[in-house]
């Protein structure tokens, strides 16, 4: 049986997405990715270093206020615009799936379908998401709790099917109201860093998704250890990280959610939703 050769001009140069910005040299060096059916070079891949982790955390930060401050109808049109993108440019992240990875065409063709509807589902929530009055004792007192973003949310990407897990981490996230810095595993990252070029040609403010690949062992230190980060979602399902994820973040003081399994209690998008939000209470005194 003869295997044909990758299709390499369907290849776009592979960039990291900072803030609005393509990066292609980045101070990681890069990565010869092959074709997993022939091991033919299809070219190089930048790497992230401590310096792009460094800039992605800056733009996330910097894009907080405005996606926060942006109305929530606004936010949602925007998720959901981009949803609609994906799906236009379906054919493109199809196609690098099969390169990337070597993904039967069956399988790949449904994955930006499904990452679409995961940003729809999620933008939906995007203009529910409130809080509760809540009752008090012994005293009379006006007590509520409100459901509010973290701010900078790093998200651990898993190496396999990259782009249906780009859709369930990342989503739930923005639609919160919280801006990304999502990291990819260098294996794979074609169809990841696609989705990044879609990014930066839609609507979504600059610095809202920022998408990186690398050494993720590597980038986990710097990444989860910022100051400027609020919160992590390890996605990545590997034990060796979530030690050092979970030791970063009691330093710094922030929360590490972990999405579960297919059946396993909190396995619901809203769980991930809830996951990347903090309740935040306020009582008042009502009387004399």
């Amino acid at each position: 049986m003869t295997v044909s050769a990758p299709p390499l001009e369907l290849l776009p140069e592979p960039s990291l997405l900072i803030a609005d910005r393509r990066v292609a040299d980045s101070s990681g060096g890069a990565y010869e990715h092959r074709y997993p059916a022939t091991g033919h070079p299809t070219g190089n891949v930048a790497i992230a270093g401590r310096a792009e982790i460094d800039e992605a955390v800056r733009a996330a930060r910097a894009a907080v206020p405005g996606w926060q401050a942006l109305p929530v109808n606004e936010r949602r049109d925007l998720m959901l615009a981009f949803a609609d993108l994906l799906v236009r440019e379906a054919g493109s992240l199809i196609n690098l799936n099969i390169i990337d990875n070597g993904t039967p065409h069956a399988v790949a063709d449904f994955g930006p379908r499904l990452t679409a509807d995961m940003f729809r589902y999620n933008a939906g929530w995007a203009d529910k998401v409130g809080g509760e009055v809540v009752p008090v004792w012994p005293g009379a007192g006006f007590d509520y709790t409100l459901q509010e973003p973290y701010g900078v949310v790093a998200i651990i990407i898993p190496w396999n099917g990259p782009v249906h897990a780009i859709g369930m981490t990342t989503a739930p996230a923005l639609a919160a109201g919280n801006t990304v810095v999502a990291v990819v595993s260098r294996r794979w990252p074609l169809r990841s860093l696609d989705l990044g070029e879609i990014a930066a040609v839609s609507d979504l403010p600059g610095g809202t998704l920022n998408l990186l690949t690398g050494r993720v062992e590597e980038l986990v230190k710097p990444l989860c250890g910022h100051r400027d980060v609020n919160a992590v979602v390890d996605a990545s399902g590997l034990a060796e990280h979530a030690r050092t994820i979970d030791e970063l973040a009691a330093e710094t003081v922030k929360r590490v959610s972990r999405p579960a399994g297919d059946g396993e209690v909190g396995a619901g998008s809203l769980a991930r939703l809830e996951a990347v939000m903090e309740l935040k209470t306020a009582w008042h005194p009502v009387g004399s």
